[in-house]
């Protein structure tokens, strides 16, 4: 069984480019776009505990900010088994992980973020 600990460095400048340009739309309260960086996030970072769990924490916020009580218990219930499911590599591939997806929902990778995890993960 192959256990993920640590991002690689390259991928870890693209998941945080990512988060980079969720915090900055989010300044400029463009919250879908804002919301689209973190999912995108996500998916560059589920394979790895710390990456993922942070993706839930900020999702979690949202929750709040956005008072929906869904993505709350649904972001609530991702941090309770996302960093592990993530150590032990058991993660859907392409989820974008809101609560508006199912958590083991394989999803459909976008074009540019496929060809780096292709990159990464091969």
């Amino acid at each position: 069984m192959k256990f993920n600990t640590k991002m690689p460095a390259g991928l870890k400048k693209h998941f945080n480019f990512e988060i980079s340009q969720y915090q900055s739309n989010l300044q400029k309260r463009d919250f879908k776009s804002s919301w689209n960086y973190l999912e995108r996030a996500h998916i560059l970072g589920q394979s790895y505990p710390l990456e993922h769990s942070k993706v839930h924490w900020l999702m979690l916020k949202e929750g709040f900010r956005r008072k929906s009580l869904k993505e709350i218990l649904g972001q609530f219930l991702r941090l309770l088994t996302g960093g592990f499911k993530s150590l032990i590599n058991l993660v859907p591939i392409g989820n974008t992980g809101g609560a508006n997806v199912a958590p083991l929902k394989v999803m459909e990778i976008p074009y540019d973020l496929k060809m780096i995890l292709t990159k990464y993960l091969s």
